[in-house]
């Protein structure tokens, strides 16, 4: 029995998206290194770099998300898939052979220009899913990316103790070049290039059904992305405090930090598999509930071993709020229009993305590193009572409307 198109399609991206995800993440964790071999010694210096050569990226991708998702639906999906793969390969692989970090500051701006396979990829699954099973399918699409996440840091390690750094940007070219040869002959999708021109941002919003819900969305993915990554640049340092003196630091660490994302990958599956049985918002709501609850006691842990099972319960919860967006997004965009709503939405990601890791590295230095597990658990709290009301307005509007065609038809 053959697959049907949206599955077989679903199953070559997930393997774009590890790859894709297991390159990328082999380069972050090692950028002060490189700017370091580049020729910057002073530590504040190597710290502002970094931050700066992080962040190019994620800004970059943002101004330009909206602009791919529009392109996406005027030709469809798969030559953003190409485009952002090549793209990345070539990049990468350059940034192997930069000569100071100018050169490689300047190469992850042109890489937010040019990146974007993994919301590509989303967009592809989202619409060409049937609405019975787009849940399961984009919570099964997030594992790729996390799997990805998880093994390239290892790859990533071996490599730059072995054979260098450079190597490592090499490594990933070819997993980019991977990701862009599978999606090349392997993704099969029916397109009819539209002559008319694209809406305006205008436009787009007044075709939006349920504009309040969609700003929700995209507010909920800001902040959940931003309460995320402002810890994930803290955990190392707090495990370090949490057990000073220990002698296998960077493996606790990698335990840690690897805890949510093997729950994520357990549990994504399930959850969308769930969202099609009981909807989206229901999922949406109580994996923000229950991801608040969870931050709150990682403040008062006494070792890294309990901050490691809190972090595994995180991903459980935190692997259901992403795919039920994006499937909320899915069901409620107009098909013309679907890549330029994704679009926004994976800006408002990126955004997070950038404001998540300069916030968390400023607040635990200014406060403590408690008051950043404190102030996720509120954002999370308050986004969940956005999403609730929201939906009670659009209901309410739904029923005056109802109310004024039934009175009119008297």
């Amino acid at each position: 029995m053959s697959l049907p198109l949206w599955k077989k399609n679903l199953y070559v991206v997930w393997f774009g998206s590890f790859a894709t995800a297991a390159g990328m993440s082999q380069i972050i964790p090692f950028l002060p290194l490189y700017i370091e071999k580049l020729g910057i010694t002073d530590t504040a210096e190597i710290e502002s770099w970094a931050g700066l050569i992080f962040g190019a990226t994620f800004f970059v991708s943002a101004i330009v998300s909206p602009l791919w998702g529009r392109l996406a639906d005027k030709y469809g999906r798969k030559p953003m898939l190409l485009r952002a793969s090549l793209g990345m390969c070539l990049i990468v692989f350059t940034m192997a052979f930069a000569q100071n970090v100018y050169q490689l500051f300047g190469l992850r701006l042109i890489m937010g220009l040019v990146s974007g396979y993994i919301p590509a990829s989303i967009i592809l699954v989202a619409t060409q899913t049937p609405k019975t099973h787009s849940g399961w399918a984009l919570g099964m699409l997030s594992t790729g990316g996390i799997s990805g996440s998880l093994v390239g840091p290892l790859i990533g390690g071996l490599l730059s103790e072995y054979m260098g750094m450079r190597l490592v940007f090499i490594d990933t070219s070819v997993l980019l070049l991977c990701a862009f040869l599978a999606s090349y002959f392997f993704v099969n999708e029916k397109v009819v290039v539209s002559k008319k021109k694209a809406p305006s941002i205008k436009e787009v919003w007044e075709m939006t059904p349920h504009v309040g819900l969609f700003l929700a969305m995209f507010i909920t993915t800001f902040m959940v992305q931003l309460a995320n990554m402002s810890i994930q640049p803290i955990i190392t340092v707090y495990v370090k405090i949490l057990s000073p003196g220990s002698t296998h630091l960077e493996l606790m660490s990698g335990i840690v930090v690897a805890a949510a994302g093997l729950a994520s990958v357990i549990s994504a599956p399930f959850l969308g598999k769930l969202s099609d049985k009981i909807g989206p918002r229901r999922i949406l709501v109580y994996s923000l509930l229950f991801t608040g609850v969870i931050f709150i006691p990682q403040a008062f842990v006494s070792n890294a071993w309990q901050l490691t099972v809190l972090r595994f319960m995180l991903g459980l919860a935190t692997a259901g709020i992403l795919p039920s967006i994006n499937t909320l997004v899915k069901k409620m965009a107009p098909a013309s229009i679907t890549g330029q709503l994704f679009g926004y939405n994976q800006s408002a990601q990126f955004l997070g993305t950038l404001g998540g890791s300069l916030l968390g590295g400023h607040m635990a230095a200014a406060f403590g590193i408690k008051y950043v597990f404190f102030s996720t658990s509120l954002l999370l709290f308050i986004n969940a009572g956005w999403v609730v009301a929201s939906e009670v307005l659009v209901k309410k509007r739904e029923r005056k409307i109802e109310a004024a065609a039934h009175s009119g038809l008297r």
